[in-house]
């Protein structure tokens, strides 16, 4: 039986500037506290952890600044191909899609392949084709590719880089510059965790991946064990290196040490960030049955938010 309510959301993890801007930090740092506030209200209106972790993702989704939905960083090709899973902790039910091209909320077409299908994860022209006979809203690709991106994507380009921004490289012989000169690169994916006051626990992954990445590449937000997982334990939501949180399996492995070793949710998360990725790759939200919430990361910074029952809430960046 848990111990009340409690959220964790993330806007992504990596090097980002200590000095970040005003006006780069102002706006995410409001995004974050609405699309936290959307949670709480729908968590004490009696929604389920799985209908709330969809609702603040595709929110995060719908918000340009984030590299999810509307704000999706470009393949080297100039197109979108998005990611996105979801997991409900008591069934073990989860879905995922990949390089979605049309579909607004990746993650909710996610939802919808957990729910309407035998499957697990649809990719490409698949998820497309599915999404088409679900009746999703979908955009043409003008929707989701902003100026920002475009010019982050010509950036990587001149470089020659695969761009992982606020994160370090990929591959030794990538190059990889850990931000753009003004200091605002794009944040990376968005996630969401939540547990009902009855212990019930859901998780939530979307990203648009990385700049400048091979078309067809997929990172660990789809990926049921890695960027996502969900048991009647925890909820956790990776971001991040994907390649790194993949090698890892990191967010089934915090849940395996609550499940096999007995450990609480800190001391998980905590061995899990120093030992299942390399310093500076990635970081997690996470929460509990029992509404303990954690979210650690190894980078210098990680956009943040969490709330509990008992009151507690926080907003934060580094």
């Amino acid at each position: 039986m848990g111990k009340g309510w409690a959220i964790a959301l993330h806007g992504g993890a990596g090097d980002i500037p200590i000095n970040l801007p005003q006006n780069k930090k102002e706006p995410r740092e409001s995004a974050l506290l609405h699309c936290l506030q959307l949670g709480i209200s729908a968590l004490k209106n009696g929604r389920s952890p799985l209908d709330v972790v969809e609702l603040v993702v595709m929110e995060l989704e719908n918000h340009p600044l984030f590299n999810a939905g509307r704000g999706s960083v470009l393949t080297t090709e100039g197109t979108v191909e998005m990611d996105a899973s979801i997991m409900d902790g008591k069934t073990k039910k989860c879905g995922a899609v990949s390089g979605v091209k049309t579909v607004k909320n990746a993650v909710s077409l996610a939802r919808l392949v957990m729910e309407k299908t035998p499957h697990v994860y649809l990719g490409f022209e698949g998820a497309e084709a599915f999404a088409r006979e679900q009746v999703v809203e979908t955009a043409n690709q003008s929707y989701f590719i902003t100026p920002a991106n475009v010019e982050r994507l010509q950036q990587a380009k001149e470089a020659n880089r695969v761009q992982l921004d606020y994160t370090r490289p990929i591959a030794k012989e990538v190059k990889v510059e850990t931000h753009i000169a003004n200091g605002d690169s794009q944040i990376g994916t968005v996630g969401c965790v939540a547990v009902d006051a009855d212990g019930n626990l859901a998780a939530a992954t979307s990203t648009g991946g990385v700049v400048n990445k091979r078309i067809g590449r997929i990172g660990d937000s789809p990926i049921i064990g890695s960027g996502t997982y969900a048991n009647t334990y925890c909820a956790v939501s990776c971001t991040g290196v994907g390649e790194d949180i993949i090698r890892g399996t990191i967010a089934r492995d915090v849940a395996a040490l609550m499940e096999y070793k007995g450990l609480s949710l800190k001391e998980a998360t905590s061995y899990v960030i120093k030992n299942g990725a390399p310093e500076g790759t990635f970081g997690l939200v996470a929460v509990s049955a029992t509404g303990e919430i954690a979210m650690p990361f190894n980078t210098t910074g990680m956009f943040r938010a969490c709330a509990s029952q008992d009151g507690y809430s926080e907003v934060a960046i580094h």
